[in-house]
């Protein structure tokens, strides 16, 4: 059994709904990370259909930036554990925030990261909780990976290790052309439900939970136009500075329509009940000059 956050980004629910799903391997989700009733509740529906291996969550979830209590997430784990006899893994989706802004390994999970110019899971594991456990298991990966030829080429490797150099920079660039967008986008007629962290309610569970365990805020957001999907597609077409792709986090700033794109595999009820409807517009914000970027959506918004 798998217990998965929800929502997860759309090629995560894919694999577990299609390919895992045809192994018998049968998730269990819950909706918000944050809402200890929810979670304990999901684990118990898991630990009655069979054993839990694996708790996956991503947080903050692409593109609806909700946000896991990840402590909270590895009490349960630990509760499971003593319930089976063995406690199931905890795996972080930590793509969004990445290492400057969200350390998941300081609240009880492994740690798994995503680089926009490559794709490459990073896998750290804390022998903290588990001792020669942790050995195992990447032990395990380790010959798995070699089995399927999962291994990085040399100019991959490369790649990532320049782009690490410059990490904090980037990422602290596109978080302040990040403020500058959003405050635009917020005070537009045309924009609504707009999802960035920072505009979370201090007093919610999520609002709390950001305070507690990140110290910056993801440069990609997401916001539904007014006039739905026609109006999206208007808005999506009429961009100049903002490039048309599903990837993150680069230097770029890229626009993109997950509910036709990264998010197309997931049924339409699920969408709309994960807040992905056919006006949602998701931004990955780059280090480009910012007032160029104010102004490009403001053109695209008249011809949305």
């Amino acid at each position: 059994m798998i217990l998965p956050s929800q929502p997860l980004y759309g090629g995560t629910k894919t694999l577990l709904s299609k390919t895992l799903h045809n192994l018998n391997i049968t998730p269990v989700g819950f909706s918000d990370g944050t809402d200890e009733e929810k979670v304990r509740a999901a684990a118990q529906k898991a630990l009655s259909l069979g054993h839990v291996a694996l708790i996956l969550i991503e947080t903050p979830a692409n593109p609806t930036n909700s946000l896991v209590d990840i402590a909270l997430i590895a009490r349960v784990a630990d509760e499971i554990g003593q319930q089976q006899g063995s406690r199931p893994i905890v795996a972080c989706d930590n793509t969004l925030l990445g290492p400057l802004f969200q350390r998941p390994l300081n609240f009880g999970a492994e740690y798994l990261a995503l680089l926009a110019d490559q794709i490459c899971w990073r896998l750290l594991r804390s022998d903290r909780r588990r001792g020669d456990g942790s050995k195992a298991l990447i032990t395990h990966i380790r010959t798995l990976r070699s089995a399927i030829g999962t291994q990085l080429d040399s100019h991959s490797s490369w790649m990532i290790g320049r782009l690490l150099e410059t990490l904090s920079l980037r990422m602290e660039k596109a978080w302040q052309n990040t403020e500058a967008v959003a405050a635009f986008l917020r005070g537009h007629e045309k924009g609504a439900t707009l999802q960035w962290l920072p505009y979370l309610d201090e007093n919610s569970a999520e609002g709390r939970t950001f305070r507690q365990q990140c110290s910056g805020a993801s440069s990609i957001f997401s916001f539904d136009i007014v006039g739905g999907q026609p109006a999206a597609f208007r808005f999506l077409n009429a961009l100049g500075v903002f490039k048309q792709a599903v990837s993150l986090g680069g230097t770029e700033s890229l626009a993109s329509h997950p509910g036709s794109t990264t998010h197309s595999g997931v049924p339409e009820a699920v969408r709309q009940r994960i807040g992905i409807s056919d006006a949602t517009i998701r931004l990955s914000i780059g280090i480009d000059n910012a007032g160029d970027l104010v102004e490009d959506i403001r053109l695209a918004l008249e011809k949305a």
